[in-house]
C-alpha cells in the first residue's frame, strides 16, 4: 500500500474517500477547497525546456570541439546565417510546444491545505495526486527564481520526510500569497487551528489563474463553481540571529581548496596549450571545467546575502543572489549538524556548518542541496556556536564551554571525550589523538580531523539507527567503528577506532538512549509540546556528567509565545528542537 506521501494514479480515492473524478463534476471533496496557481506560470515553464535544450546543445558543441575536423568549421563559417537561423528555429518551436503544453497542464493543476494535509493535483497524460500530511512536513521554502522574480512571483516547496520525490512544489504565486500559503502551512503543521476557507460563488474562468484563486474541475462545469477564500494567518515574529557579509562569503570561497584547486587546474592548461601549442587538451577538459566553476559560482550565488533568524515556526534562513530563497525549519527537523573548519580558515577562525534534514535528500556537490543544508556558509566561532544552539539549546551537561572547547579544537580525553587508544597510531598517526566521542544528555559528539576540523552533532532523539564495521587491520587491533546513522544529507557522524569492546558497549547504550528520548520527544506538532514529559536526569546514565537542564533564557530556551498565533512559552526538552529566545545568543553567552 503506498505511503501517504507517495503519488499516487488520478483514478484512485483521495485522503478523504473520494475519488478523484468527483472533481471532474465541479465539486471539491469534503474539507478541500482548490486553489489555482498563477496563470503565467506556462510562460516561466516553458523556459525550462528552452533552457534545457541550449544547455544540451553547449554540451555537445564544447564535448566534440576538439574532434571536429577543420572542414566542418568552413561549413559552419560559410553557412553561418542559415546556422543561426535554424538553432533559432529549433529554440522557437520548443518554446511554442513548451508553453501549448504547459498552458493545458496549467487547467489540471490545483492544491488545496487543510487541517490534516496538503493536496496537489497535476499532469496531462500522466496524472498524479500528491498528498502529503502535515505531520511529516520537515521543511517550507519560498524559492523566487531569477525569471519569477521579474514578475514578482515565488514557488512554494514543501520538504516532506519520504524524500525528493515526495516533495509538493507549488507554484508558480504572487509572492505575497506565497508567503501567507508558508504561514498557513507551518501554522497548521504547527498545530495551530486555522479557519477553514470559506466557500464562495465563482464564475467559470472568473479570474482564473490570478494568483492561488479558485479553481474548478479539469474543463468548464457550468455557470458556477466552488471556490475559496484563503484564510488570513499572520507572519510568526523573528529574531535576526546571523549575517553573512559579502566580503566574508567571497573571502572564505577564495580561501577553500575547490577554489585553489581550480585555478591550479586552470593554470596547468594554460600552461600544456602554450607549450604544445594545441588547444586540444584545453577543449577536451572543458566541460569539466564548466562544471568546476558552475559549482563555485552556484555557492556564491546561493549564499549570498545569508541570513538566519528564529521563531516560534523554528529556523528562518534567506539566501540567494539570483534565486532567492526563504527556508522555514520546523522545530526538531534537523536530524544531525557538522561544523567544519578548513586548514586555510583556521587563521582567520572561520566555520561552515551544514545540517541533515530529511526531504532535501541526497548531499550532491554542485547542486541544490549544498545551499539547503546550509545552516551557516562561514562564520566565526561564536557565529558557529549560535547555528548550533539554533538546533539544540541544551547541550545536556553543567560545563558546556569546557565541552565545546575540547569539542572544536581539543585532543585527548578533556571533558570526558573517549579517544582512539595508543595502539591505534599505526592507523591513525596523525589524528588518533584528535579522533573523540562525547555522549551527553541530549546529543552526541564526534569530533575528527587535525588539520582540517570537524564536529559532527547527532541528538539522541534524531538517531535513526547505529552500526559497528571493523576491517582486517581494526581487528588486528582490536578496534572498530562507531557509526551513528542519519537521513541522507552532508553529515555522516562516524567515531573512528575506537576500542572494539567499549564501541560494543556504546552501541547498545546508545540505543537505548535514543529509544528513550525518542519516546519523550512529544507530538509532531511544535506547539502543543508544552505538556509533553521532559527526559529524566538518569537518560544519559549514570556515567555522563550533567544530568538533562532546562535550559534557560541564556542558553536557548525555547520561547513560543506567539501574540499572532497564540502559542505558549515553554522550556526546552530533551527532543532538542529548533527554536529560541529572540535575545539569547551563545555567540555573547555561555556558549561563546
Amino acid at each position: 500500500m503506498p505511503g501517504p506521501d507517495q503519488l499516487h494514479d488520478g483514478g484512485t480515492p483521495l485522503a478523504g474517500g473520494t475519488p478523484a473524478g468527483a472533481e471532474r463534476a465541479g465539486a471539491a471533496p469534503p474539507g478541500h477547497r482548490w486553489r489555482r496557481v498563477h496563470k503565467i506560470t506556462p510562460v516561466l515553464n516553458a523556459w525550462k525546456a528552452v533552457v534545457a535544450v541550449l544547455a544540451f546543445l553547449a554540451w555537445q558543441v564544447t564535448d566534440q570541439m576538439g574532434n571536429m575536423p577543420s572542414e566542418l568549421w568552413d561549413t559552419v563559417t560559410a553557412y553561418r546565417t542559415r546556422a543561426v537561423l535554424a538553432v533559432v528555429g529549433v529554440l522557437v518551436l520548443v518554446a511554442a510546444v513548451a508553453t501549448v503544453y504547459s498552458m493545458l497542464a496549467w487547467r489540471r493543476m490545483r492544491f488545496s491545505v487543510t487541517s490534516e494535509s496538503i493536496d496537489l493535483h497535476t499532469g496531462i497524460l500522466f496524472r498524479q495526486e500528491r498528498h502529503a500530511r502535515l505531520n511529516r512536513v520537515q521543511a517550507v521554502d519560498v524559492v523566487q527564481p531569477l525569471l519569477g522574480r521579474l514578475f514578482g512571483l515565488a514557488q512554494v516547496r514543501v520538504e516532506t520526510a519520504g524524500g525528493n520525490d515526495s516533495n509538493v512544489v507549488i507554484g508558480f504565486l504572487r509572492e505575497p500569497e506565497a508567503q501567507e500559503l508558508r504561514n498557513e502551512i507551518m501554522a497548521r503543521a504547527a498545530g495551530l487551528d486555522v479557519a477553514p476557507a470559506a466557500a464562495v460563488p465563482v464564475a467559470a474562468g472568473a479570474g482564473a489563474g490570478d494568483g492561488a484563486t479558485p479553481a474548478s474541475g479539469d474543463g468548464p462545469a457550468g455557470p458556477a463553481v466552488v471556490g475559496a477564500v484563503r484564510p488570513a494567518v499572520p507572519a510568526a515574529p523573528e529574531q535576526e540571529i546571523l549575517q553573512v557579509a559579502p566580503g566574508t562569503l567571497v573571502g572564505s570561497l577564495l580561501r577553500s581548496g575547490s577554489m585553489i584547486a581550480f585555478v591550479l587546474v586552470m593554470a596547468a592548461l594554460a600552461t600544456a596549450a602554450v607549450v604544445t601549442k594545441n588547444v586540444g587538451p584545453v577543449a577536451g577538459a572543458l566541460p569539466a571545467v564548466l562544471g568546476w566553476g558552475g559549482y563555485l559560482w552556484s555557492r556564491f550565488t546561493g549564499e549570498f546575502g545569508f541570513r538566519a533568524a528564529v521563531s516560534p515556526d523554528g529556523i528562518r534562513l534567506r539566501h540567494g543572489l539570483l534565486e532567492t530563497r526563504t527556508q522555514t525549519l520546523p522545530p526538531g527537523r534537523v536530524q544531525a549538524v557538522v561544523l567544519k573548519q578548513g586548514v586555510l580558515w583556521r587563521r582567520r577562525g572561520w566555520w561552515r556548518v551544514e545540517v541533515n534534514v530529511a526531504g532535501y535528500g541526497e548531499h550532491t556537490p554542485g547542486a541544490g542541496q549544498t545551499v539547503e543544508t546550509v545552516l551557516l556558509p562561514v562564520g566565526d566561532r561564536g557565529e558557529a556556536l549560535s547555528a548550533l544552539w539554533l538546533v539544540l539549546p541544551d547541550l545536556g551537561v553543567d560545563d558546556p564551554q569546557a565541552l565545546l572547547d575540547a569539542a572544536l579544537e581539543g585532543t585527548g580525553e578533556q571533558a570526558g571525550f573517549l579517544t582512539t587508544p595508543a595502539r591505534a597510531r599505526r592507523l591513525d598517526p596523525v589524528v588518533w589523538r584528535r579522533n573523540g566521542l562525547r555522549i551527553t544528555g541530549t546529543a552526541l559528539f564526534i569530533r575528527s580531523g587535525r588539520f582540517a576540523r570537524q564536529l559532527d552533532v547527532v541528538p539522541h532523539e534524531r538517531t535513526q539507527s547505529l552500526g559497528l564495521t571493523q576491517g582486517p587491520l581494526e581487528r588486528r587491533f582490536g578496534l572498530a567503528d562507531l557509526h551513528a546513522h542519519s537521513v541522507p544529507g552532508p553529515v555522516t557522524a562516524v567515531a573512528r577506532h575506537l576500542d572494539a569492546q567499549l564501541a560494543s558497549q556504546l552501541l547498545m547504550e546508545q540505543a537505548e538512549r535514543a529509544r528513550t528520548a525518542r519516546s519523550l520527544a512529544g507530538p509532531e506538532e511544535w506547539l502543543r509540546r508544552a505538556d509533553a514529559p521532559h527526559a529524566p536526569d538518569e537518560l544519559s546514565g549514570a556515567d555522563l556528567p550533567g544530568a538533562h537542564d532546562q535550559a534557560d533564557d541564556a542558553t536557548g530556551a525555547h520561547d513560543q509565545a506567539d501574540d499572532a498565533a497564540g502559542a505558549q512559552d515553554q522550556g526546552v526538552d530533551v527532543t532538542g528542537g529548533t527554536g529560541g529566545t529572540a535575545g539569547a545568543r551563545p555567540g555573547v553567552g555561555p556558549l561563546g
